[in-house]
């Protein structure tokens, strides 16, 4: 009676175990782009109020719309500048940016999000922009643009001159800067960690499994001394 229940218990782990493992491919499967506003390849020739970046699955995202671990998303012009505040939203499948465009012709959106798995996922494509009299053309900037912060907010009202304000201002935006990078390498760092707990443990069960133990074999003798 004891064998049999053992025996019952150490099929309920194995299928356990192995519907884990069979679990392990879809947890793994990287986000992928599903659809893009505006499409790639497309010619736009009004703006949309937002360029969207849409995947097949939930988009992980630790910081919020002001830091790098949402995730990014640039245009940039046929001029060489980049178009937008930098701002992003992360709403379920989807990430978002408000639509700024400069002069005519093609330009390339540059995206970049957290997958499901906690992997990057990155891509870019480009479109033309045809504008329609009367559409709006921003002023571009030469590096990719930091969304603004509470504390950009503060530096530039606390400010005596325009000098040090911009001085200060551009300070605080370096800063935010590399924070985001460093706060999406770390997302990125524990996400990975997790996974990799997850299939050490996996794996130690089913060594423990299949590892045989002493003296079960069949030309092996498990008697004490004094029973021979």
């Amino acid at each position: 009676m004891t064998i049999a229940i053992g025996a019952l218990a150490l099929l309920g782990t194995g299928a356990l175990t192995v519907g884990a493992i069979g679990q392990l491919p879809a947890a793994s499967a990287h986000n992928y782009l599903v659809s893009s506003t505006p499409e790639a390849g497309s010619v736009l020739t009004t703006l949309p109020s937002d360029f969207v970046i849409t995947t097949n699955d939930v988009l992980l995202d630790f910081g919020g719309e002001n830091t790098g671990s949402a995730g990014a998303l640039e245009v940039q012009g046929p001029d060489g500048l980049f178009y937008g505040d930098g701002c992003v939203t992360v709403s379920g499948p989807s990430i978002s940016t408000a639509a700024a465009l400069g002069p005519a012709g093609d330009y390339t959106v540059i995206w970049r999000v957290v997958s499901t798995d906690g992997h990057p996922v990155s891509n870019q494509f480009s479109f033309t922009w045809q504008p329609d009299a009367g559409q709006p053309a921003s002023t571009g900037s030469k590096a990719a643009p930091v969304c603004a912060t509470a504390v950009d907010t503060t530096g530039d009202s606390n400010s005596d001159g325009g000098s040090t304000g911009s001085s200060a201002n551009s300070s605080d935006q370096k800063s935010v800067a590399a924070t985001s990078d460093d706060e999406f390498l770390s997302v990125v760092a524990w996400a990975g960690g997790a996974l990799a707990a997850v299939a050490v443990a996996v794996g130690v069960t089913l060594f423990a499994l299949r590892r045989p133990k002493l003296g079960a074999g069949s030309g092996s003798d498990s008697r004490s001394s004094g029973d021979i």
